[in-house]
């Protein structure tokens, strides 16, 4: 298999300035090619596109997973246990309010990860991981 290549996502926010914020000021991407309407931004080395979406309507759908109710749809980054560690004080420190606070999900079982969910200010759903062993990303 050939090396992992960046993905590209496209979301709808509600505001431009309050996306470049968050994802800019209190996530840390920075950012890229922009229009009246949209704007990129490197997400962990991944290309996020914020479109702006004054009407949008963001589903309250969540599904149990280890005992929390985790949104759906929601999207993230897998991390190195010591990036997530530093993300999880980053956003503490700026009281950003979590769906699920930053907790260890799987203990002690193949999967076994460090898991945080919160969400933006246009209320989509962003879940940051680390597995204990990288190796166990896809394992059944």
């Amino acid at each position: 298999m050939s090396a992992i290549r960046p993905f590209h996502l496209a979301i709808p926010v509600h505001d431009l300035e309050i996306a470049r914020e968050f994802y800019g000021d209190i996530l840390g991407c920075s950012t890229g090619r922009e229009s009246e309407n949209w704007i990129d931004f490197n997400f962990f080395g991944h290309q996020l596109v914020t479109h702006l979406d004054k009407n949008m309507n963001i589903s309250d759908s969540t599904n149990t997973v280890d005992g929390n109710r985790v949104p759906v749809p929601h999207f993230g980054i897998i991390l190195k246990k010591k990036d997530w560690d530093t993300l999880a004080k980053k956003l503490s420190a700026a009281n950003v309010d979590f769906i699920v606070e930053p907790r260890t999900r799987f203990k002690d079982n193949t999967g076994e990860q460090s898991t945080m969910f919160i969400k933006d200010p246009s209320g989509n759903a962003l879940e940051f991981k680390s597995f204990q062993d990288d190796g166990h990303i896809f394992t059944r």
